[in-house]
């Protein structure tokens, strides 16, 4: 239960071999109990990036249809402070985006100092259902790995934190989702027939997966696989990984704030005192 650990860099990914599953030792109101602790202190973490501003925090969510990534968000942002954070959805290219690199659209939304970003889907996305669906040549997508790692490289060197989420869940799971979204009339604008064709790829896109799972998680951009067949489990696990992620800063972070305090205050003091020696005798 207490072993979650980011994909060591290189690190031969196999997805059939990984439980998508809750662990059976504890109990669904125990995981809560640890999830709300979890989220305090995300919160108060968050809020101590936003006002030291010195560093951006960018949460990558990528995973099958049904694999949970809005309810992952619709999670987080109840520990997050809305004026510092964004969520930018990942659609099919526009024509002008086609027209550049496939990183162009991803850089203008990266964050900036002081905010928070998460992305549902990313660009990750050209190399999943890109490769799957040889939207280009393999000559083009494989050299994409590489790519994506300068990417976050050159974030990391100008002050991004990056953590990014495998969310990982069973066929069996999905198709209990899918069919439930047919069920639950409030659910239902969700359905597309897209949903159901793209399992006919499920292998393609477990071999895809596994690919940028091993070529790009490093030190400074690492993946997390999270089991996300039970959401309550999931949601602990993205919380405590995210908390286990910016702890380290905390110091630097409280450090900065306070140096911003003692400015602000002789700012303070030497405007009284100006006016004090400008009163009337």
């Amino acid at each position: 239960m207490d072993r979650f650990e980011p994909v060591s860099p290189g690190h031969k990914v196999k997805l059939n071999g990984v439980s998508a599953e809750r662990p059976g030792n504890l109990s669904k109101s125990e995981i809560e109990s640890r999830t709300l602790k979890l989220m305090a202190e995300l919160s108060e973490l968050q809020e101590l990036l936003f006002a030291a501003g010195t560093h951006g925090l960018l949460i990558v969510l990528q995973g099958r249809d049904t694999s949970g990534k809005d309810g992952t968000i619709r999670h987080l942002l109840q520990c997050m402070n809305a004026q510092s954070t964004r969520v930018v959805p990942f659609k099919v290219p526009t024509p002008k985006e086609l027209s550049h690199d496939f990183l162009w659209r991803v850089h203008a939304q990266t964050p900036s100092r002081g905010e928070t970003v998460l992305f549902n889907r990313s660009h990750y996305e050209d190399v999943l259902v890109v490769r799957v669906h040889n939207l280009v040549p393999e000559a083009v997508w494989s050299k994409r790995y590489d790519q994506i790692n300068q990417f976050e490289g050159l974030l990391a060197e100008n002050s991004t934190i990056l953590v990014k989420f495998c969310l990982h869940i069973t066929p069996e799971e999905q198709e209990s989702r899918l069919l439930d979204r047919e069920k639950e009339l409030e659910k239902a604008w969700k359905l597309s027939v897209g949903d159901w064709k793209e399992r006919e790829f499920w292998d393609r896109y477990t071999e895809a997966y596994e690919t940028a799972l091993r070529q790009c998680s490093s030190d400074a951009a690492p993946w997390f696989i999270v089991p996300a067949n039970s959401k309550t489990y999931r949601n602990y696990l993205v919380t405590r990984a995210l908390v286990e992620r910016l702890r380290p800063f905390r110091d630097e972070w409280k450090q900065s704030l306070e140096s911003l305090g003692a400015r602000a205050k002789a700012e303070l003091e030497e405007y009284r005192k100006s006016k004090s020696d400008n009163a009337p005798a």
